[in-house]
């Protein structure tokens, strides 16, 4: 395996949009989502290692995670965690891990990726990043990857690009999400790609960057060249992360840079970011039901996802597009399109029942 490739998991996020099963405690991508026997991070750990070394596979998380990022990645050693004392968005946590990976190793190539996301086909996926590690090793770039847009989301970021010859296209902007009647024009014009919020890039390209569009975020971490991979690190971090801006890469850096590049890949992608969205990807039965961790009996029921603890037994008589959660003391139940509020939602829990519950 090519000891240039490296690997940042980002893993810091809450997921409220799943709650009562995703808490502060205990966020989503350390469960068992679809029922596979493994966790997304677990999947997302594994996926990489097909083609990353073990040991250059990072883990961006909160600090108060660590513990349970070790103890689901037992591969994993304290030094392969980037720590964050607090939550400053993913431009800090990413330029934190440019300058951890660059100490080591000054030719370094990185992906950057979500630990929450299902693929499916995991080999067009590998295949992708490949193209992706070539394209950076011999290329000053800052590279994404664009999904093939199935229909006019307006819950992703798109990517406008220039069409070329090349798989690899140079992009013009980028938008945040639009509204419905933009999304249609995206989709009918067949020059935008979906936001996966994937990257690859050159440590030195990505530091270049940083330096230029965000020069105050760049000086505070390069303070602390001399302290990455030692035990220093973690000290610096503590004091330093905390005084850093709070800002995405996307408009801290992709929205700026000259040298931006996507590549469309089509490895059937879900960002599994609300309950529908996990219900899209779950096995039906022919009312188009799904569910998770118990043992359903539906009657007179259709287009319901229902989660629940293993070994409960549940039966569900006359109800139809509806999200059922039930986890330990807590119970939701929801209308599917009526799902956005689950945000909300958590905000009354908290006030009423405590923030324990969230």
């Amino acid at each position: 395996m090519n000891k240039n490739y490296y690997a940042v998991i980002m893993a810091g996020g809450v997921g409220t949009r799943f709650w009562p099963l995703s808490t502060q405690q205990f966020p989503k991508q350390f469960h068992d989502m679809l029922g596979t026997g493994e966790s997304l991070i677990q999947k997302t750990f594994h996926r990489f290692e097909n083609l990353i070394p073990t040991e250059n596979i990072l883990i961006a998380t909160n600090k108060n995670y660590e513990n349970l990022v070790l103890e689901q990645l037992p591969k994993t050693t304290k030094k392969q965690l980037l720590l964050e004392p607090a939550m400053r968005n993913t431009a800090p946590c990413i330029l934190y891990s440019a300058f951890k990976i660059f100490n080591e190793n000054p030719d370094g190539i990185m992906v950057v990726a979500p630990s929450d996301h299902w693929i499916e086909n995991e080999q067009e996926f590998l295949n992708n990043i490949q193209t992706s590690f070539d394209f950076c090793a011999d290329t000053d770039a800052l590279l994404t990857l664009g999904i093939q847009p199935t229909n006019p989301n307006t819950g992703y970021g798109y990517i406008n690009f220039t069409e070329a010859e090349n798989s690899i296209k140079k992009v013009k902007n980028f938008t945040e999400k639009p509204n419905l009647e933009k999304a249609k024009q995206f989709l009918k014009s067949g020059d935008y790609l979906w936001n996966a919020g994937i990257f690859v890039w050159s440590v030195k390209s990505i530091l270049n960057q940083f330096e230029t569009h965000l020069p105050e975020m760049y000086l505070l971490f390069k303070n602390g060249i001399t302290c990455y991979n030692s035990e220093k690190e973690e000290t610096f971090i503590d004091e330093s992360y905390p005084n850093s801006e709070n800002i995405s890469i996307d408009f801290g850096i992709m929205e700026k840079a000259p040298n931006v590049f996507v590549l469309p890949v089509n490895f059937d992608w879900n960002d599994l970011g609300t309950w529908g969205s996990l219900y899209n990807k779950l096995d039906k039965d022919k009312n188009e039901n799904a569910f998770v961790g118990g043992d359903v009996i539906f009657r007179d029921s259709k287009n319901n996802i229902i989660r629940t603890q293993p070994g409960k037994r549940v039966v569900i008589q006359g109800l139809n597009d509806f999200i059922v959660v039930e986890k330990e003391n807590v119970l939701l139940i929801c209308p599917k399109d009526k799902e956005q509020e689950i945000k909300q939602i958590t905000e009354e829990v908290k006030l009423k029942f405590g923030n324990e519950f969230v």
